[in-house]
């Protein structure tokens, strides 16, 4: 998980720590709305990424923050890819700054375990793909 860690740091522009906290909240995301199948196995096939999904799983991973995201809550919608998204930016990541971290996330994860498996994950979330 460092490796990931230094590279989304490094590529991103922020600090290691932000970083961790932005894949651990990407991967719980995922986690939550992709596949179960290919989901768990990209997971599985990346070094610490089971344990920091469950350190950040419970800080806002879940539907967002905000008014827009309390609002997608309210109608039931989650928000899915916008409520992280949001989520995100209330750390401090810029759009272009979640949109590297996107890239850098997934083509880490497919160094890792196969662009197959990675590509049904982005396939299985509305909404992913522009993203990555």
């Amino acid at each position: 998980m460092e490796e990931l860690i230094t590279r989304v740091a490094q590529n991103v522009g922020v600090d290691p720590a932000l970083a961790e906290k932005a894949i651990g909240m990407m991967l719980g995301f995922l986690q939550r709305e992709a596949a179960d199948g290919p989901i768990a196995k990209m997971i599985d096939s990346i070094p610490g990424a089971s344990e920091l999904v469950a350190q950040y799983n419970g800080e806002g991973t879940t539907g967002g923050g905000g008014l827009l995201g309390g609002l997608l809550n309210a109608v039931g919608a989650g928000g899915g890819v916008m409520a992280l998204g949001q989520q995100l930016m209330s750390e401090g990541l810029g759009m272009g700054q979640i949109a590297s971290l996107a890239k850098e996330t997934i083509a880490f994860a497919k160094e890792k375990v196969g662009a197959d498996v990675v590509d049904e994950v982005v396939a299985s979330v509305p909404g992913l793909s522009q993203f990555v």
